[in-house]
C-alpha cells in the first residue's frame, strides 16, 4: 500500500462544532465538517431547533437565531455523542422553558445506558423522561442550578452533557473526572466566547453565559485514520503519509499503543493549522508485516476507547500475546464490542479469552470466512482492515454502518491500494 490522505473530518469536533453553532449567537462557519449520519444528525437537529444551516460538501455555515421548540422529535439515528449533548444543551435552555422535547435514535442507540447523562443533570433540576433509562427521551426544558459533579467513569460525552447544561445554569458548575477524557468541548468553547476554568481531572464553567458565533476548522479524524495507519502497518512494505490529523492528547492512546506494538514504523510531525486549540500533525506509516504482543496500560482505555476494536484485530496478528483489561464500557457502546469482536476474531481462527473488562488475544495468521459487522461501524472497519491479510476472502456482514462515521473508507483504501470493495 502506498500513497497519501486527508482522513475525514473529526467527527467528535464536527457533533460540537455544529451544537455550538446552532445554540450561538450569530454566524458560525465551520470548514471540515464530517458529512456522515452521526454528525449530520446532529446538524439536522440543530435546523428542527431553529437554526439556518446550509452546506457545500464539508464547509456548513450556521446562523445562530435562538431555539425554539421542533416540531417533531429530534431522530439522532445511530449518534450516542448527539443524543447525549443534546440532553445537556437542551435541558436549561430559557428559549425552551415550558415545551417539551423528545429525542429518538435508531435500535442500537436506543439500546445504549442514558441514566449516566440523565443522573448528572437531574442533580441540578432538571427534568428528563425515559425508557428506564434509555431513549426515547423527553427533555422538560427548565431552570437549573449549578452543581457539582465527581463522575464515576471517564467520559467525555457526559462531561461535556454537563458543562452545556452550565452554560444556562446559575453559578459555577464544576465537575471532577477519575481519569482524562476527549477535552474537544472545553478547546471549543473560548472560540464562541466562553472560557471555562481547567485545572488536572476539573471543569469549571459559570452561568448563564451566551455563546456568539464562530468559524472552526476541524482537523482530520483521528479514529478514522487509525484504520488507514492499521491497514499500512500490516501490509509489508507498505508507505502511506496521513494527514492533516488531530493528535489530541486525551485520545491519542492509538498511537502511543502503535509506537510500542510497531516501533519506529510511526512518525509524528507537528505542523502548524488552523485547528484552533487542536494540536496537529502529519503522520509518516510504513508497514513491517509484523507487531508485538503487549499488556495494553488501562490508563491508556480513555485515550483510546474508540479504537480498542481495531487494537485487538491488530493483537491478532502480533507475535505473543496481548491483554487488554479495564476496557468494560466497550459493552455499551454501538454493540458490545468486546463479545462481538471477540466472536468475530474467533471466526477467523484467532486464538483469545473473552474477559468481563477485556481479552486476551494470542497472534497468529488470520483465516478467510464470513463475519459479521452486527450493526457497529467500527467492527465492520476493523475487520476489514485484519482481512487485508487474511489467507483468503473475507466477507464482512452488516457493513453498511461504517457510513455513520466514514462513509469513504472503502475507497481510500482502494486508492492505497488494497483490494476490497462493496458488495
Amino acid at each position: 500500500m502506498s500513497g497519501a490522505l486527508r482522513p475525514p473530518g473529526d467527527k467528535s469536533i464536527s457533533h460540537r462544532a455544529a451544537l455550538l453553532g446552532g445554540l450561538a449567537r450569530g454566524t458560525s462557519r465551520i470548514e471540515g465538517f464530517l458529512a456522515a449520519d452521526d454528525t449530520l444528525a446532529t446538524l439536522h437537529a440543530m435546523a428542527q431547533l431553529g437554526a439556518a444551516v446550509s452546506r457545500d460538501g464539508d464547509r456548513v455555515e450556521i446562523e445562530g437565531r435562538g431555539l425554539q421548540p421542533p416540531e417533531r422529535a429530534l431522530d439522532l439515528g445511530n449518534s450516542g455523542t448527539g443524543i447525549r449533548l443534546l440532553s445537556g444543551a437542551l435541558a436549561g435552555h430559557p428559549d425552551l422553558y415550558g415545551s417539551r422535547i423528545t429525542l429518538v435514535g435508531d435500535e442500537s442507540l436506543s439500546r445504549r445506558p442514558m441514566g449516566r447523562v440523565i443522573e448528572p443533570l437531574e442533580h441540578m433540576g432538571a427534568r428528563i423522561d425515559s425508557q428506564e433509562g434509555r431513549c426515547p427521551l423527553m427533555v422538560h426544558p427548565r431552570p437549573l442550578v449549578a452543581r457539582q459533579h465527581r463522575l464515576k467513569i471517564a467520559s467525555a460525552q457526559v462531561k461535556s452533557a454537563i458543562v452545556l447544561a452550565g452554560l444556562h445554569a446559575a453559578g459555577e458548575t464544576v465537575l471532577f473526572e477519575p481519569a482524562p477524557s476527549r477535552d474537544h468541548t472545553e478547546r471549543l468553547l473560548p472560540a464562541f466566547g466562553v472560557q471555562p476554568v481547567l485545572a488536572e481531572g476539573r471543569v469549571a464553567i459559570t452561568g448563564p453565559v451566551t455563546l456568539h458565533g464562530a468559524w472552526v476548522c476541524v482537523p482530520g479524524d483521528l479514529s478514522s485514520a487509525a484504520f488507514l495507519i492499521a491497514a499500512a502497518l500490516l501490509v509489508e512494505g507498505s508507505t502511506v503519509e496521513i494527514g492533516p490529523v488531530g493528535t489530541n492528547p486525551t485520545r491519542d492512546g492509538f498511537l502511543r499503543t502503535i509506537e510500542q506494538m510497531a516501533p519506529g514504523c510511526l512518525t509524528r510531525q507537528s505542523v502548524a493549522g488552523d485547528a484552533g486549540a487542536e494540536p496537529i500533525a502529519s503522520l509518516v506509516v510504513k508497514g513491517s508485516g509484523a507487531l508485538i504482543g503487549l499488556a495494553f496500560p488501562t490508563e491508556w482505555v480513555p485515550l483510546a476507547i474508540d479504537e480498542l476494536p481495531l487494537l485487538m484485530a491488530l493483537a491478532a496478528t502480533a507475535r505473543g500475546t496481548t491483554v487488554i483489561a479495564g476496557a468494560a464500557e466497550l459493552r455499551v457502546k454501538e454493540s458490545d464490542r468486546l463479545a462481538v469482536m471477540c466472536r468475530q476474531l474467533a471466526r477467523l481462527g484467532v486464538r483469545l479469552e473473552e474477559r468481563p473488562d477485556g481479552a486476551e488475544i494470542r497472534g497468529g495468521p488470520i483465516r478467510g470466512g464470513v463475519v459479521d459487522a452486527e450493526g457497529d461501524h467500527r467492527i465492520a472497519m476493523s475487520l476489514a482492515v485484519l482481512a487485508l491479510i487474511a489467507d483468503a476472502p473475507v466477507i464482512i456482514e452488516n457493513a453498511e454502518w461504517i457510513r455513520t462515521s466514514y462513509p469513504g473508507f472503502v475507497d481510500d483504501l482502494a486508492a492505497l491500494g488494497a483490494i476490497l470493495e462493496w458488495q
